[in-house]
C-alpha cells in the first residue's frame, strides 16, 4: 500500500510540473515544414538559446527491403556510411568531427535508416560537409566491411548466452512469422555471410534518396540557413524510383503456441503476447491508456500490484505495445523462480482477462491519463529528442498537429473505450508463450503447451 501511495503522489507531482511544460513546449515547437523539388522534406525548429544544431535524417531504407537470405543488409549498409567515403577515410571523418566537439553517424532499424549530426553553430558548414559526404559518397571499403561483419557475428554469438535476447528473438519469430519484422535487424551469422560489398553499394544506390528522406534540424539556425546548406551540400542528391513499401502489413495470425528453450538457469525468463497494431492505428491511444493500467505503468500497474506486490513472484513485470509502420506486437515480460513459472503465467492471464471483462476504475483511468500526458514533454525536451521525434512523426504519418493534439487523444479515452479495446486486442487464449530456463524445474503445465 505504501508503494502505491508513493507512486500516486509521484504521478500528481509529475503531472503538475509536466502539464505546465507541456503547454509551453507545444506552443514553442514552431515547426517549419518545407518540401524541396527533389522530394526531401525539411522540418526546422529554431532554438537560439544555445549555439548548437542537431540534425536527424530518417531514410526509408530499413530492413523491409532486404532479401530474407541477406537479412542484416540494411543495418550493415547504414553502419558502413561513416567507415570511409571516396573523399575521406574512417579515421579522417572521426578526427574532423571530434576536433570540433561534434558527432556524426548512422544506423538502421526496422522501418528506416537514420543519419545524425550534432555540431556547434560556428562549425555548421563542416558538419553538413561531413554528413553529406557519408550520405552521398560512401566507399564501402572491403577491409572495413570485413571488420564490421566479424564484430556483428561476434556480438550475435555472445548474445546467445543472454536468455532475454534469445527469448525476444524467438518471440518475434513466432509472432511475426515470415514478415521482415520477424527477423533480427542485425541479421544472423548465416545471413551476414551471404552479404557482398556489391549488395551494400546497390542497396545504398536504390534506397538512399531525397524523395525517401525526412530531415529535421533543431537549434541555433533558421529555415533559410538550412535551405542554403542543403543546396550547397546536397544539391547533387538524386531521386530514386525504388518501391516505397515492399512488404505488406503484418498478417494477424492468432494461435496458442509455446516455445521452451532449456537453459541451466535458476530463473525462468518468460515472454507472453501476440500480434498488436501499427503505429498509425487510431486505437493506439486507447491502447496506451489501457496498457498503462495493465502493465505499462510500473508500480502503478495491475500486473506489478498483483504479481510482484501481492504474490511476490517477480521483481519486475511489464507489458507494452511495440508499434511499427506495418504492424506490431503486444508483449508481457517477466522473470521468476523456475518453480513459480506456472503460477506467474496463470496470474498474468487472470489480469489480462480481468481488464477484458471489468471496467477500469475512475482512479486508474485518471492516473493513467495524467502520467501519459504529463510525461509527454520529456520526449521533446532537448534538440536531439525533438529532431528524432519530428522524423518519426513525419514518417509514421501522425500529422503536423500531433504535438498539440496528443493530450486530447489521451484525455478522450473512457473506461468503456478501454473495455472494448481490451476485448478487441487482447487474446489470452491465443498467447504465444516463450519460456527460457531449466525446463525440468519449470515443468510447464499442459494447458500452457
Amino acid at each position: 500500500m505504501k508503494t502505491n501511495l508513493l507512486t500516486k503522489a509521484a504521478v500528481i507531482v509529475l503531472t503538475i510540473g509536466f502539464m505546465v511544460v507541456f503547454t509551453a513546449t507545444a506552443r514553442a515547437l514552431d515547426v517549419k515544414r518545407i518540401e524541396l523539388p527533389n522530394g526531401l522534406i525539411l522540418l526546422v525548429v529554431e532554438r537560439h538559446n544555445l549555439p548548437v544544431v542537431k540534425v536527424s535524417l530518417g531514410i526509408d531504407a530499413g530492413n523491409l527491403y532486404e532479401p530474407e537470405d541477406k537479412s542484416g543488409l540494411a543495418a550493415l549498409t547504414a553502419s558502413m556510411l561513416s567507415e570511409g567515403t571516396v573523399n575521406r577515410s574512417s579515421q579522417q571523418i572521426s578526427e574532423a568531427i571530434e576536433f570540433v566537439g561534434g558527432s556524426v553517424g548512422a544506423s538502421s532499424g526496422k522501418d528506416y535508416a537514420s543519419v545524425s549530426l550534432s555540431i556547434l553553430k560556428k562549425d555548421i558548414d563542416l558538419g553538413f560537409e561531413l554528413m553529406s559526404d557519408i550520405l552521398l559518397n560512401p566507399a564501402f571499403p572491403a577491409d572495413e566491411i570485413e571488420k564490421k561483419v566479424e564484430r556483428i557475428k561476434g556480438s550475435l554469438r555472445s548474445s546467445e548466452e543472454n536468455p532475454g535476447y534469445v527469448g525476444a528473438r524467438e518471440f518475434k519469430r513466432i509472432v511475426m512469422g515470415a514478415h521482415p519484422y520477424g527477423r533480427l535487424v542485425s541479421g544472423t551469422v548465416e545471413t551476414i555471410d551471404n552479404i557482398q560489398r556489391d549488395d551494400l553499394i546497390l542497396y545504398h544506390k536504390k534506397y538512399y534518396a531525397p524523395n525517401r528522406t525526412v530531415m529535421a534540424v533543431v537549434g541555433d539556425i533558421t529555415a533559410d540557413e538550412v535551405r542554403q546548406l542543403v543546396n550547397k551540400y546536397l544539391s547533387s542528391w538524386k531521386t530514386a524510383d525504388a518501391e516505397t513499401v515492399s512488404a505488406e502489413h503484418v498478417t494477424a495470425v492468432l494461435k496458442r503456441e509455446t516455445y521452451m528453450l532449456d537453459r541451466d538457469l535458476t530463473q525462468a525468463n518468460i515472454l507472453m503476447g501476440h500480434i498488436g497494431v501499427s503505429r498509425g492505428d487510431p486505437d493506439y491511444y486507447s491502447l496506451s491508456v489501457m496498457n498503462y493500467i495493465l502493465g505499462g505503468g510500473g508500480f502503478a500497474s495491475r500486473l506489478m500490484d498483483n504479481i510482484r506486490d501481492n504474490k511476490g513472484l517477480v521483481y519486475d513485470i511489464h507489458s507494452y505495445f511495440a508499434a511499427d509502420r506495418l504492424g506490431g506486437t503486444f508483449q508481457i515480460g517477466l522473470q521468476t523462480k523456475s518453480e513459480s513459472a506456472n503460477l506467474a503465467i496463470s496470474e498474468t492471464i487472470k489480469e489480462i482477462n480481468r481488464i477484458r471483462t471489468e471496467l477500469v476504475t475512475d482512479e486508474e483511468l485518471s492516473d493513467a491519463k495524467a502520467f501519459l500526458t504529463g510525461s509527454f514533454p520529456m520526449r521533446i525536451e532537448t534538440g536531439e529528442r525533438i529532431a528524432n521525434f519530428l522524423v518519426a512523426v513525419e514518417l509514421y504519418g501522425l500529422g503536423s498537429d500531433y504535438v498539440d493534439e496528443y493530450a486530447g487523444f489521451i484525455n478522450a479515452v473512457t473506461s468503456e473505450n478501454i473495455l472494448l479495446i481490451a476485448k478487441k486486442y487482447l487474446h489470452p487464449e491465443k498467447l504465444v508463450i516463450v519460456v527460457v530456463g531449466d525446463q525440468e524445474k519449470i515443468a510447464l503445465q499442459e494447458d500452457f503447451r
